[in-house]
């Protein structure tokens, strides 16, 4: 350690910011001021999260690039000092089996390889057409109901829900039941008890449905996980776990980036007019690496633990010290992306972190892409005068969870 470091949990020398921070009043897509500006001041920098602990931050883009491929940093939530997220994931995790979402290679290259398949992009650009005939079958119910309509429950919430519940092979017709749990098990307002009884009921509710597959298996993904369990290549454990983590990563991030995207643009008509008017896949597909770029949903960051001490920007990160990677202030980083307020849908955006970066960035990623591609493709040219049936400053936005989002999006056509 160099005497450039600050002693671990001792943060008296500076002021250190709470984190997540809450953004600014008004400005609901961008990042926290306080975090932006440690970007400029102080790019590796402490910060105290829920339970008193003071992790380092990292909010600059090109020192994520090269930390969330360093091998010196662990995501082993079993680890001291590892910066949890919530009361409730700290709660849980040492009872958590091996999982890709808390192991390092080479256990993790095992998991993953186990799980991957389904998320290719082969697999999942077959998918393309089954989607596109969700979203027109949703778009037509829009257009057939009553004026205004929630966006979110009309369109962002069922798309990817739909999908990832066929994928996975769990009855759509659960879905209250599904959401209302991983609403519970991603809060930061959940109690460590409401956590466990959330990841309970999932984990029983998904149980049962391996155990069916298991004897009687389907063309999806639970179906596979079923196969691996009885090849012993997974324990059961491991594929209800994996389960419950695609079935929530799976529907409610999506769901966000549609509520928000849309609002988004419609508070940029400019941009807005570039999908509305545009029927090249390529131009679509552009616009949706810079939507991500620009809203990056999860804002409570990711989190690592320095198994060795680690330099980066002139600062010692200490072995044993927990790190936190500010995906948002990156993705705003100006030494990426020249005037990142700025929404440009013809930005090449391709290297923002809305998915992470390196060995654990998100395995539907692929998936989220094409969903995602739809819906901005398709909504504004079916329905283009659609608009806001409310104040903006009524929309009703949710920042408790791991990724931000709308809880309701009224609109009109």
């Amino acid at each position: 350690m160099t005497d450039t470091a600050t002693p671990r949990g001792d943060a008296s020398a500076r002021s250190v910011t709470e984190y997540p921070a809450a953004r600014q009043e008004g400005c609901p897509f961008s990042p926290a001021p306080q975090l932006r500006a440690l970007t400029e001041r102080e790019p590796v920098a402490r910060v105290r999260i829920w339970d008193g602990s003071t992790p380092w931050l990292v909010t600059r883009h090109a020192d994520q690039r090269a930390l969330l491929t360093d091998p010196r940093l662990s995501i082993d939530e079993k680890l001291p000092n590892y910066p949890h997220m919530t009361r409730g994931r700290a709660e849980i995790a040492p009872h958590l089996p091996e999982l890709i979402t808390n192991t390092d290679a080479p256990e993790h290259t095992r998991l993953r390889r186990l799980v991957n398949l389904p998320f290719t992009v082969k697999r999942v650009e077959a998918l393309r057409p089954t989607i596109q005939r969700l979203l027109d079958g949703l778009i037509d119910d829009l257009l057939a109901g009553p004026k205004p309509a929630d966006l979110v429950t009309a369109i962002g919430l069922p798309v990817p829900t739909l999908v990832i519940t066929a994928l996975l092979g769990v009855p759509y017709a659960d879905h209250e039941f599904f959401h209302r749990h991983s609403t519970v098990g991603v809060s930061h307002t959940s109690t460590p008890e409401e956590v466990r009884a959330s990841n309970a009921a999932l984990s029983e509710y998904l149980g049962e449905l391996l155990d069916e597959k298991r004897t009687d298996p389907a063309d999806d993904v639970l179906s596979e996980m079923a196969g691996h369990v009885n090849e012993g290549r997974m324990t059961r454990e491991e594929a209800v776990i994996m389960g419950s983590a695609i079935l929530i990563a799976g529907h409610e991030t999506s769901a966000n980036m549609i509520s928000l995207g849309t609002l988004l643009l419609l508070r940029n008509p400019e941009q807005l007019e570039v999908l509305r008017t545009t029927e090249d896949p390529k131009v679509v597909a552009g616009a949706v690496e810079e939507l991500l770029r620009y809203l990056t949903i999860v804002h409570t960051g990711i989190r690592r633990v320095a198994l060795e001490d680690i330099e980066v920007g002139g600062q010692v990160i200490p072995a044993g010290d927990g790190v936190i990677f500010d995906l948002a202030t990156a993705d705003w980083d100006a030494e990426a992306f020249p005037e990142p307020d700025t929404l440009d849908l013809s930005r090449p955006a391709r290297k923002h972190h809305a998915f992470g970066y390196g060995a654990h960035q998100c395995l539907g990623q692929t998936l989220a892409r094409v969903e995602l591609q739809a819906v901005f493709g398709t909504l504004f040219r079916r329905v283009p005068t659609l608009n806001l049936a409310v104040p903006f400053e009524e929309v009703d936005f949710a920042f408790e969870g791991v990724a931000y989002g709308l809880r309701s999006l009224p609109v009109t056509w």
